[in-house]
């Protein structure tokens, strides 16, 4: 009877470790691929369109991640020059600190100049840590300001297992992050088309051809598809590697952390990709921007207004199951001008077995100002109200 009892409690507090471990992530990452084994420390394979996690090994174990961090940093470079507040053209000025920088590097010299492009380049492809906090100097004015907007952005995106002490990767006392928070932070990044330009150029002549990077992420070469990503290594994170390939219209995410040898962060990843795109399968109903449909527009300069795709309607399921999904357009007969370029129309909805599984916002695809008086009279009287 003892022993009994000493069971059941000892069941029960396995289940409630177990809960309290799935509690600590996001529902989408509890799956599991029995069959799929990595010599990762931790790895997600993720469907890029969704967020959805394919695989999973100790998504949200807290690893130091080495020059992986180098996604973020990238992340608020690319929005800060997408948002108009940096140019491609501007003059970056290497500081002393930045000089003072080691590990990876392209040795900028103190003062020295080059333009923001040529260091978010040397990021991006030669993972340079001098370059890293040139930029974070530039952008925020000190490497902590900088490192601040970093976790600031962390929290924004929800995430729970990451905080950064520097903008390089280099090793210091409380800079970790997950493979599932990586991935997701990857997800961001390839919404940008600078900074999966950046990222994809394999090799590139600074100052003048005097200086050659090379991109640390092989598998642009080794993997058909990569088109994106960002290596780490340091003697306490080992091989680190998050990335990202496109096959078919399936774009997948690839997070490894802590694999053991040389080049093993690329031999685990590839065989994520191998698992992900041998067993799923993306359905394409429309791409990014395409117009679906029209809207009536009254008292406006034009009559209708197109219904655009605000992201691409793409849904990823296993392969054998990729039929049977239908889709509709939610849209309002008739609207009322002025309309803004982006304002939400309606939405793009898919289906299968009369259950919604996506929807996309559909947004007007141009300005439709508001006609005048006069104008408005003219198509009164033409039957065009």
């Amino acid at each position: 009877m003892f022993l009994k009892k000493t069971g059941i409690v000892f069941l029960v507090l396995l289940m409630s470790l177990s809960m309290v471990c799935l509690a600590a992530l996001p529902k989408n990452v509890c799956q599991a691929a029995p069959s799929l084994e990595t010599t990762s420390e931790s790895a997600v394979l993720m469907d890029a369109y969704s967020g959805k996690v394919l695989f999973a090994k100790e998504a949200g174990k807290e690893l130091p991640m080495a020059s992986v961090t180098k996604l973020m940093t990238l992340l608020l470079a690319v929005e800060a020059v997408e948002e108009g507040k940096f140019k491609l053209s501007d003059r970056v000025v290497a500081s002393e600190n930045a000089w003072e920088m080691g590990g990876s590097q392209i040795y900028l010299e103190p003062d020295e100049e080059m333009s923001l492009e040529e260091i978010l380049l040397s990021v991006a492809i030669g993972s340079a840590n001098d370059a890293s906090v040139a930029l974070a100097e530039h952008i925020a004015g000190t490497e902590d300001a900088f490192v601040q907007l970093m976790n600031k952005r962390v929290s924004e995106m929800g995430l729970k297992h990451t905080l950064f002490v520097n903008c390089t990767g280099l090793p210091a006392k409380g800079h970790y992050s997950s493979a599932y928070d990586l991935s997701v932070i990857m997800r961001e990044c390839i919404k940008h088309p600078l900074f999966v330009k950046l990222s994809s150029i394999y090799e590139y002549d600074l100052r003048g051809g005097k200086f050659k990077l090379w991109n640390t992420n092989k598998l642009l070469k080794w993997y058909d598809g990569v088109d994106s990503g960002k290596t780490g290594w340091t003697e306490e994170a080992k091989y680190c590697l998050a990335s990202s390939a496109i096959k078919d219209n399936l774009r997948l995410i690839v997070t490894v952390l802590g694999t053991p040898d040389p080049q093993s962060h690329f031999r685990e990843s590839i065989k994520l990709y191998k698992y992900g795109f041998a067993r799923y399968k993306a359905v394409k109903f429309a791409a990014l921007g395409e117009k679906v449909g029209d809207v009536k527009v009254s008292r406006g300069v034009e009559d209708k207004a197109a219904a655009v795709t605000k992201d691409q309607v793409i849904i990823v399921a296993p392969k054998g199951e990729e039929k049977g999904f239908t889709a509709g357009l939610e849209l309002p007969k008739r609207i009322t001008a002025p309309v803004a370029k982006g304002q939400q129309l309606g939405a793009y909805k898919v289906f299968k077995n009369n259950r919604q599984v996506l929807s996309v916002p559909l947004v007007a695809g141009g300005e439709i100002p508001r006609a005048s008086f006069l104008r408005q009279i003219n198509k009164a009287l033409h039957g065009r109200w």
